[in-house]
């Protein structure tokens, strides 16, 4: 059975055609892979130095007709083409959903390709418009995950730059709590007035992360009420006195690539229990990050994660469980891949996959109680062969931000 492979979607939200295609656009686009040398005369060739031929391999890349002269020069691709240029018999759609995948289909049977694999993010209207020409399609779930998981230098670059960014706007968030003062409600009030919430600081660091040319999902800046739920993203007055947590995870607007820190900050007196919280944290995140090498899974790292907080009086509780109400407990997982997208493989939990090098993980553990609030702490690493790398600065981690 003659097979070839599929990865298709929309740029712009589909962080997986991001990656495999290198050319952002907005509207559908497909890339058409199959093991052997071939042309096609429907589409022209690519002139893109930087996206060389591999042999053996031909890679078509079919987008919509005004971005194929872009895409000719800057698209890793072989050969581009639009959907007109593989329009079956019956014509296209005008929907360009639709017309894009009839295309695709098209393409595959004047290839003679019988059986097309896909991943995991494969729109069904693709498998829908396969079927309808007679070709079978089959989802490998695994797809391009490990390819994606190991960064290269440019990868790593680009995440180090949006890791200093994001240290950046948590650094200045922080202060911003630490010098604010305390009205008699133990409000704090900033130093330029403003009465502050979890939403004003939100904003604040979105117009920090504007300005330092990030798009930035919302921000979560938790304090005491809400930060017993670690992703709950916080509401209402900040106080002096409780932990607020800052997480922030910015997307470069010209790379594309994330990055996500968290610190957590209390204004005034810092109580003997927080104190101990971040002991406990600073000394799993230690051990979680000694334990990061290639061939150590991420259950091996997390249950280091565990190990050091029980060490100190504390530990792990599921979600929602008895345990989770009692006591300061950490509730999820060590951490998670980063890259294109925020949340990617691999895990660093129970279950988790060995780690190879390239892989770019998070390493956050926290503690959270709904009476006391959450205290969390979070860098970004990369895995080497005998250990991993921090890609931030990196950021103190600490509670009291006055200096």
């Amino acid at each position: 059975m003659k097979k070839a492979y599929l990865t298709a979607g929309v740029p712009t939200t589909s962080s997986t055609l991001y990656w495999k295609m290198r050319f952002l656009v907005g509207d559908p686009a497909a890339v058409l892979e199959f093991d052997e040398d071939r042309t096609f005369p429907e589409a022209k060739p690519s002139t893109n130095a930087a996206s060389p031929k591999t042999p053996g391999k031909t890679r078509l890349l079919i987008l919509r007709d005004i971005e194929n002269e872009r895409a000719i020069a800057k698209a890793a691709a072989d050969f581009v083409a639009c959907p007109a240029d593989f329009a079956p018999d019956a014509g296209l759609s005008g929907d360009r959903e639709i017309a894009t995948a009839q295309s695709v289909a098209e393409a595959f049977r004047r290839a003679g390709t019988e059986l097309v694999v896909s991943d995991r993010s494969l729109p069904l209207v693709y498998v829908d418009a396969l079927a309808k020409a007679g070709i079978k399609c089959e989802c490998d779930v695994m797809r391009g995950i490990l390819e994606r998981r190991s960064k290269d230098k440019t990868e790593l670059a680009f995440i180090h730059e949006a890791q200093l960014a994001t240290e950046d706007a948590i650094r200045q968030a922080c202060r911003r709590v630490a010098t604010a003062t305390p009205d008699a409600e133990g409000r704090l009030v900033a130093t330029d007035g403003e009465l502050l919430t979890s939403e004003n600081l939100r904003s604040f660091i979105d117009r920090t992360l504007l300005d330092a040319g990030y798009q930035n999902v919302p921000s979560i800046t938790a304090g005491r009420k809400d930060g017993g739920d670690c992703h709950n993203y916080g509401s209402g007055y900040l106080y002096t006195g409780e932990p607020i947590i800052i997480d922030v995870f910015p997307m470069n607007k010209t790379s594309l690539y994330n990055g996500d820190c968290t610190r957590t900050v209390i204004n005034g007196k810092i109580e003997p229990v927080y104190q101990e919280m971040l002991e406990a944290i600073k000394a799993a995140k230690a051990a979680a990050t000694a334990t990061i090498r290639a061939g150590v899974t991420g259950e091996e790292v997390h249950k280091a994660t565990i190990k050091a907080l029980e060490e100190r009086g504390f530990g792990y509780a599921a979600p929602g469980s008895p345990e989770a109400e009692n006591a300061p407990r950490l509730t999820h997982g060590t951490g998670h891949g980063l890259g294109l997208s925020i949340h990617e493989p691999p895990l660093l939990d129970f279950k988790g996959p060995k780690l190879v090098v390239g892989d770019v993980v998070s390493v956050e553990p926290g503690l959270y109680d709904k009476r006391l609030g959450g205290i969390r702490v979070e860098d970004i690493v990369a895995v080497t062969e005998t250990g991993c790398v921090n890609l931030g600065s990196p950021l103190p981690e600490k509670l009291d931000w006055l200096d």
